[in-house]
């Protein structure tokens, strides 16, 4: 669906976003702020968000971040607050609730810019009711469906000392497409969504792989690798992102991974390998050390049962490994060329920044290069590319 902002409400995008950094320059303060004006003015909102909110502030200004530098490409923003707009009913958002946040987000913008005009309260507002829109809409037509499914832990495999693959099973039918995302809470962390990808395309018996790192200060992953166990029960938001192959393409592809970023690669490898087109697969994998190569043994399974799969694995910070050495970006280019290849990155940003960029130089088509930023979470995987805590 295209949207665009009608001739009579076009708003000042530059003023807003010169408007926004002045907040956002402000690091803590403003989030703190916003939650303070919007939880004295609302109180009923409080219960959607979790008891401590250390690991929430940033959340909604790094989010509000990635909509306004969208906020002039509307046939590209829209999809994204679709998507948002759905994932939201498991907060319990209502239609309520947009006015209580559009409200005190233009308190916020107001406290921290001494240049505060009618113009740009205006322009916000006009912002705001389109994104708020777009996403109440998505929500109802969404209605019928489950705001969240429960899902059971059938495996926890511990890989490394911060490492765990989980096998997860849904209660009830979940569909989603390889490459995408999924939001999910723990008990042990009520109301702490973090997004992870399945490391599998979808089985006939439902069953989700996924792939978690603790990380320093990450109460959700930390828990997951290290507290959750078979027999826990999971919940499962609706699955998002735009990292998935086109269904009417066969072109072979160029599958490059960072860390944590193989999870969604091997989902599209075993998204070929049970649906097809027949295509060739190179898999490229990059960790900085071989200790930190978790996956070795699928990896290895997948590159035997699969004629048309070649799979990489490269170090950079490792020098007495028999692995190939080198930033992945470089291993990749040393293989080449790529110039006929659809391409999928996925891992931290300076890696995949860099690989796109060498890609990109490489002659690869931006229209065939597709990449997920594996970060701290902000909105979910569409906005930020963030996928792990």
């Amino acid at each position: 669906m295209a949207t665009h902002i009608p001739e009579e409400a076009r708003v000042d995008i530059s003023a807003m976003r010169a408007n926004f950094a002045k907040a956002a320059a402000t690091g803590d303060e403003a989030p703190l702020y916003f939650y303070s004006h919007l939880f004295l003015s609302h109180p009923e909102t409080r219960q959607m968000f979790p008891v401590s909110m250390a690991h929430q502030r940033d959340r909604l200004f790094a989010a509000l971040g990635d909509v306004v530098a969208r906020v002039d490409d509307l046939d590209a923003l829209v999809p994204i607050l679709q998507q948002l707009g759905r994932d939201h009913r498991k907060f319990g958002t209502l239609a309520a609730h947009y006015p209580a946040v559009g409200s005190s987000l233009l308190a916020t913008l107001e406290h921290f810019d001494d240049q505060w005009s009618p113009e740009l309260a205006k322009d916000w507002t006009e912002a705001y009711t389109l994104v708020s829109q777009v996403m109440i809409a998505a929500a109802d037509e969404a209605a019928e469906e489950p705001a969240w499914w429960d899902a059971d832990v059938v495996g926890h495999d511990r890989r490394t000392i911060d490492v765990a693959v989980l096998q997860v099973r849904p209660r009830a039918r979940y569909d989603y497409r390889a490459g995408q995302s999924l939001s999910l809470e723990t008990d042990l962390r009520p109301r702490l969504w973090r997004y992870y990808s399945p490391a599998n395309a979808p089985r006939p018996d439902g069953l989700l792989e996924l792939h978690v790192k603790a990380r320093d200060g990450g109460p959700v992953s930390s828990a997951l690798v290290r507290r959750v166990g078979a027999g826990d029960v999971l919940r499962l938001g609706p699955p998002m992102g735009h990292l998935a192959l086109e269904a009417d393409s066969d072109r072979d592809l160029l599958l490059v991974a960072g860390g944590m970023g193989l999870a969604p690669m091997k989902a599209l490898v075993d998204q070929v390998a049970r649906h097809g087109p027949a295509r060739r697969v190179d898999l490229y994998v990059g960790f900085r050390t071989e200790d930190q190569f978790y996956d070795a043994t699928d990896l290895r399974r997948l590159e035997q049962e699969n004629p048309w799969l070649t799979v990489t694995v490269a170090v950079s910070d490792d020098k007495i490994s028999s692995l190939e050495h080198g930033d992945i970006g470089d291993v990749v280019l040393r293989h080449g060329p790529w110039l006929s290849r659809e391409v999928c990155v996925a891992g931290p940003a300076p890696m995949v920044d860099d690989t796109v960029s060498r890609l990109l130089q490489h002659g690869v088509p931006q229209r065939r290069l597709h990449s997920e930023v594996f970060a701290p979470s902000r909105m979910g995987p569409s906005v930020d590319g963030e996928v792990t805590e």
